[in-house]
């Protein structure tokens, strides 16, 4: 087995934007996502609808050409920097993968990725429930930047990316 690498995806690709639906699929219907698949119609519409809007950016962790683990993230602009930033919206690793520190792997990727771009921030949300995630972004420098509510919910959380 080889090193996991992380690259862009080409969603006018049919194979790219096939790879996509399916690990959307995957991780909607994982307990850590929403619990169950992505309803037919929203499935039929996802890659048309990422693929019209400017700001996607989605990168894939690959083993030996295998999609292992996916952000879908989008570009959006921190006011108090006037700058951009980007936004992981998903973030996952497939199952069978999960305990080989792709997450680490994944999150460098979108963090380089990020600065390809000349975002000043990478920021993300987690549910306060699911500590190994958050372990792992405590580990790559994410801090919260807001509170959770009292009843739980979920965390925002940014990483600076300062020079």
């Amino acid at each position: 087995m080889s090193e996991p690498t992380c690259r862009l995806a080409n969603l006018d690709d049919p194979v790219d934007a096939a790879v996509v639906l399916a690990l959307t699929q995957g991780y909607a219907a994982d307990p850590l996502g929403q619990g169950a698949p992505l309803d037919p119609a929203v499935a039929a519409r996802l890659i048309p609808a990422l693929r019209a809007l400017p700001t996607t950016v989605i990168v894939l962790c690959e083993i030996d050409g295998q999609a292992a683990a996916h952000a879908t993230c989008f570009l959006g602009f921190s006011t108090f920097a006037a700058a951009s930033l980007l936004n992981i919206h998903d973030f996952c690793v497939q199952p069978a993968w999960r305990g080989r520190g792709l997450a680490r792997v994944l999150l460098a990727g979108v963090e380089a990725e990020a600065r390809a771009r000349g975002c000043v921030k990478v920021s993300l949300e987690c549910h306060v429930g699911n500590a190994r995630a958050l372990g792992v972004y405590w580990a790559a420098g994410f801090r919260p930047s807001g509170e959770a509510t009292p009843l739980g919910g979920a965390l925002f959380m940014t990483k600076p990316l300062a020079d």
